[in-house]
């Protein structure tokens, strides 16, 4: 299992890699709802930074740690975006409500690749956890 952990961390890495791009991409069309506030945009651009961050950890420094953050950030989009999808949370303080029921590529396909990103996390965390089989 151990030899399987450079392709998990690279997938890992891909995933958060694509959310920062989508994040980015749609952060100037979702600030529109807040122009002058925190707003989505806002939000959209800092999930983006704790992507990058978190994929160049994970890259300079392949650890436990390192895959637990890569999961909580990647986590944190997929959670976000099935929430923000399927419940109209109302305006919180200076946050705007970010509904948006609609599905289009590029949002599933960040979702997907968020999803996959939590689930290569774990199984990543997992292998540098696990003994070796020289390991006693």
């Amino acid at each position: 299992m151990r030899r399987l952990e450079p392709l998990l961390r690279w997938v890992v890495v891909v995933a958060l890699g694509f959310d920062a791009v989508v994040h980015l991409r749609f952060a100037p069309a979702i600030q529109l709802a807040a122009p002058g506030g925190i707003g989505g945009g806002w939000l959209f651009r800092l999930q983006a930074l704790a992507a990058i961050l978190a994929a160049l950890y994970l890259i300079l420094r392949p650890s436990t740690a390192a895959y637990l953050v890569a999961g909580a950030v990647a986590l944190s989009a997929f959670g976000a975006v099935l929430l923000y999808s399927l419940v109209s949370v109302p305006t919180l303080g200076p946050i705007p409500s970010m509904y948006d029921p609609t599905w289009h590529p590029e949002k599933t396909l960040s979702a997907v690749a968020e999803g996959i990103g939590v689930l290569a996390a774990a199984v990543g965390a997992g292998t540098l956890r696990a003994p070796g089989p020289t390991d006693e």
